[in-house]
């Protein structure tokens, strides 16, 4: 017999058909380790394109469903030897939270794309059914998984920097820049409130933006003043902010993010200033980490360079000089992930700090971040607390 310890993970996947970018680099992401194996999935809300995504993927036509409520209760009937562990949800936002919910209630894991839910009562919501259930909840903040991010936590963390005094983080793109770039699956569902939820911007990427600058710091937004923006003339949600940030230790930060800045691409970029040294990190040379101070020369660390922290270390895939980038920071969050499953099946401590998984409480800090950032700058108050209440 097969240890079951051994033996891959099975997945499940709701969304990411056809013409789908980001279902597509989750399976990516998924199957890099070669511990997963995608063995089901209701790829759309259209029956025949679920089926003909499912079978240009090598699924057994009986395993690609019409729906997801369908594709739940007959995978919760199959034998231990084939029921799938947990499904991945690639859907718009609207979708995320009864897709998570129905999936534990069967008995299944959750790994979800963010953000989290649509608003934050979903996502409180949500933190009791993993309660209930006790089933594993994982969240997609890609950017977490960098190698040199998590060395940049480290840093941190053993007091590198010294007292952090100030935080800047800054997510800038510009595929939104124009009425005419609208027109995509991709833009068309986010500007869509009904899908997409209060916020487009803050939502999309500003989220991602909180949660890298809170995760390296480990600190946490206490109070914000915020001012959101629509630019481009149509648009009821916004495209364009910047966020002003206090942080639980006292020091101050600033978050801008914009889908409308034109001419950049993936730009995020975290600076965190301490009493000692700062460091400096962007995603688009994601390789690189910047250690700076006032009275030692300044320290370019690499990736695959030298001894870094385990997490670090454990998050390399190549040598040095072998760049890594965006989809292998994707799969050490399924890597991460796979582990803990493993270790709940094997009646282990599975707890997502442990693993280094965003989990539920990053879903509620994520989805409060998008609230108070959108409710405040309706305010006409400079600050406003930092709030996780309904």
């Amino acid at each position: 017999m097969v240890n079951s310890s051994n033996r891959k993970i099975r997945m499940g996947m709701i969304g990411g058909g056809e013409g789908a970018f980001i279902g597509a680099v989750h399976r990516i992401a998924a199957f890099m380790d070669g511990k997963i194996d995608l063995v089901c999935g209701a790829f759309s809300s259209s029956p025949e394109k679920s089926l003909s995504s499912g079978i240009s993927l090598h699924i057994a036509a009986d395993r690609c469903y019409l729906n997801y409520q369908q594709m739940f209760e007959l995978e919760s009937q199959r034998p231990a030897e084939e029921k799938v562990d947990f499904f991945a949800i690639v859907t718009p936002n609207h979708l995320h939270y009864p897709i998570a919910k129905m999936a534990m209630e069967y008995g299944f894991h959750v790994l979800s794309d963010k953000p989290a839910t649509l608003d934050l009562t979903e996502a409180l919501s949500l933190s009791k059914v993993v309660e209930k259930t006790g089933r594993l909840y994982g969240l997609t903040h890609t950017y977490n998984g960098y190698p040199l991010v998590k060395q940049a936590r480290h840093l941190v963390s053993t007091g590198k920097l010294g007292a952090v005094r100030k935080i800047v983080v800054e997510y800038s793109q510009g595929w939104l820049a124009s009425k005419d770039d609208e027109g995509s699956k991709q833009a068309s569902w986010r500007l869509n409130a009904k899908q997409s939820g209060i916020s487009c911007c803050m939502g999309d990427i500003g989220v991602h933006a909180a949660n890298l600058a809170e995760y390296v710091s480990g600190l946490q937004i206490t109070q914000l003043c915020s001012d959101l923006n629509s630019v481009v003339d149509g648009r009821t949600l916004d495209d364009d902010g910047t966020v002003l940030l206090r942080f639980d230790n006292g020091c101050k930060g600033v978050l801008m993010a914009s889908q409308i800045a034109v001419g950049e691409e993936n730009n995020l970029r975290l600076r965190i200033y301490g009493e000692h040294a700062s460091i400096d990190w962007s995603q688009q040379e994601p390789n690189s980490l910047w250690l700076r101070s006032n009275t030692e020369p300044t320290q370019l660390i690499r990736t695959g360079v030298g001894e870094l922290c385990p997490a670090a270390q454990q998050a390399i895939r190549t040598p040095a000089g072998h760049p890594e980038g965006y989809l292998e920071a994707f799969a050490n969050i399924y890597m991460n992930f796979t582990r803990q499953i493993t270790a709940f099946n094997a009646g282990e401590i599975c707890d997502n700090e442990s693993f280094d998984v965003p989990g539920i409480h990053e879903a509620i800090r994520g989805m409060a971040f998008i609230s108070n950032a959108v409710s405040a700058s309706n305010e006409d108050i400079k600050w406003s607390d930092f709030s996780i209440e309904e």
